[in-house]
């Protein structure tokens, strides 16, 4: 399960499945320098995302 507190980077790695699910949010993880220190929901906050919607979304994604 995909938690807010999670950071970025570590989603990336360990559900490689999640990050179109990112970029259609409009999180670009991969290219992003701090993806290994950002937790999902300041990266969320940073870029206007619903948090609830997206880990809603992650959570479908890594379950399917």
């Amino acid at each position: 399960m995909i938690t807010k507190d999670m950071k970025i980077g570590e989603i990336c790695r360990r559900y490689p499945q999640t990050v179109p699910v990112l970029k259609n949010f409009g999180l670009d993880c991969l290219e992003c320098q701090i993806a290994d220190l950002e937790a999902l929901e300041h990266g969320a906050g940073v870029h206007k995302v619903d948090m609830e919607k997206l880990l809603e979304e992650l959570n479908r994604t890594i379950a399917e």
